[in-house]
């Protein structure tokens, strides 16, 4: 007999009991053998709850109103004697003329979300020192973004690259890698027979028996490694690097071509050619951590080939197009990287690198590689810590240069039928920032900078952000690079102020 109470009951109590299943079961999932995982949904997935998604409406409108509207401050003395500057107001700020818009006074920009923090108000000054005497000092000065993939490709570089220039003059793209990981949109690389890469960013090659792995850590070889007494045949190889008008104008005024190399066991041919024109033929010198060759450029051609003949090739440890002054910017993008490798390259050798290239600002950004593997606090703490001895590190290489640290992008997981924020993204956030301000460097909250818990679904929904809910698109790395670029600009505008 039919009896609906009953089946009421039961129904209440099955209801009961996967409620209890949803409340009970673990957000993260349960792990079984075999690389399986057990996930089952949560009350609000159940119950159709949407996750809250960031309102990016006013981050995405002040980049907007900053990206048309940005000043820079200039000491009165540098105003006399500045061939760009065309006007100035009782605030200090001045107008550059065609390279970048600006308003007449900087406090008429919407404040952001977030700014560059530092404990030691000094933490940039050595950058900002050697930014304000850019302009008429003799040689250049350099910028190292150090990044995992989400600078590929020269994204957010690239902006910060256009901005310095074209604010404290100075062209090329500056550092590239013989063999890059990733394409340039920016610089376009082929390759002749026999290269290949020996990497340390995220683990040391095994067929590597130094640590000499270049400002770039990881260099390219045209021939394998071969032991002294080889004595086979001479190899040829060549590589031909183009730069594009997709850099900007800047980016395509290099005056020269550097190579640097170093470890080879015998004497290498290389004939250099700008365009079809060979204009330089010599033998690159055997041994050595750093050596470097240099060939003037600038016959209306951007377009030059290296042709290599020998036993062995050096190691190459990256090109770089360059101007004799102003600032270079130079991208590495390190696919997969945390960050902690630096312990892992000859530090000697480093600093040589840092010395030579005059580098003033170390930009490191990382921790969306590691943060997929951060499974409790200590772990957080734990990255923050391999972070600091890295910094430790960096500022004994280049004690010339100040370094700031760009915190991790909000990254999504999926939880049931949405993305959320990865469960210990801010513990990661606040372990790193807390480091880096403790180590005496800068620290920019690019988490908070783009909204914050949940914003990536919605950078994600504006097409601002890749469908792995990781990776800004390339016009939502534009939009990071801006808040970032006027945060630098806010403080070097304090920095200038405060001399006066």
């Amino acid at each position: 007999m039919y009896r609906p109470f009953k089946s009421f009951l039961f129904g209440l109590v099955v209801f009961g009991v996967l409620a209890l299943a949803c409340y009970l079961f673990p957000e993260e999932g349960l792990y079984l053998t075999n690389g399986i995982q057990l996930k089952f949904p949560d009350l609000k997935t159940v119950a159709g709850i949407k996750v809250q998604k960031a309102d990016i409406s006013s981050v995405l409108a002040k980049v907007d109103a900053i990206d048309t509207n940005f000043s820079i401050v200039e000491s009165p003395e540098r105003l006399k004697t500045d061939s760009l500057v065309e006007k100035k107001d009782s605030s200090g700020a001045v107008e550059i003329p065609k390279e970048i818009p600006s308003v007449e006074n900087e406090d008429t920009v919407p404040q952001l979300i977030t700014s560059i923090q530092m404990r030691n108000k000094n933490a940039l000054t050595k950058f900002f020192l050697a930014l304000s005497d850019a302009k008429t000092s003799k040689g250049s000065i350099r910028v190292l973004h150090y990044g995992d993939s989400q600078i590929e490709g020269d994204r957010i570089t690239d902006y910060l690259r256009l901005k310095l220039q074209g604010q404290f003059g100075g062209s090329g793209p500056g550092l590239v890698s013989l063999m890059p990981v990733a394409s340039s949109s920016i610089n376009r690389i082929e390759n002749g027979p026999g290269w290949d890469r020996y990497n340390v960013f995220t683990a040391k090659d095994k067929r590597v028996a130094h640590n000499n792995y270049g400002v770039l850590a990881g260099f390219n070889r045209f021939t394998k490694y071969r032991k002294a007494t080889d004595t086979s045949s001479v190899m040829s190889s060549s590589l031909t690097i183009t730069t594009t008008k997709f850099g900007g104008t800047n980016a395509m005024a290099y005056k020269k071509v550097k190579i640097f190399y170093g470890g080879a066991k015998y004497r290498t041919w290389c004939e250099f050619y700008d365009g079809p024109a060979l204009i330089g033929a010599d033998s690159l010198d055997i041994g050595g951590i750093f050596r470097m060759k240099e060939y003037k450029v600038g016959r209306g051609s951007n377009s030059h080939t290296f042709k290599f003949r020998g036993k062995d090739s050096p190691d190459f440890y990256a090109l770089s197009l360059e101007s004799d002054n102003g600032v270079m910017v130079d991208n590495i993008a390190l696919r997969g990287s945390s960050g902690t490798f630096f312990h892992n390259i000859n530090n000697a050798q480093l600093s040589q690198f840092y010395e030579y290239l005059n580098v003033k600002l170390i930009i490191l950004q990382f921790g969306g590689n590691s943060l997929p593997a951060i499974e409790d606090p200590s772990m957080a703490i734990n990255y923050s810590n391999y972070i600091r001895y890295q910094i430790s590190l960096l500022k004994k290489m280049a004690p010339d240069a100040s370094i700031l640290f760009i915190g991790p992008s909000d990254m999504s997981i999926k939880q049931g039928t949405e993305y959320v924020t990865y469960p210990y993204l801010e513990t990661m956030r606040d372990a790193l920032k807390k480091a880096v301000l403790e180590s005496d460097c800068a620290f920019f909250d690019m988490y908070d900078a783009m909204g914050g818990r949940n914003s990536m679904a919605s950078w994600v929904e504006q097409k601002l952000a890749a469908t792995d809910y990781t990776h800004f698109s390339p016009q939502g790395a534009r939009k990071i690079a801006t808040l970032f670029y006027s945060e630098l600009i806010k403080e070097y505008n304090k920095y200038l102020k405060s001399k006066q």
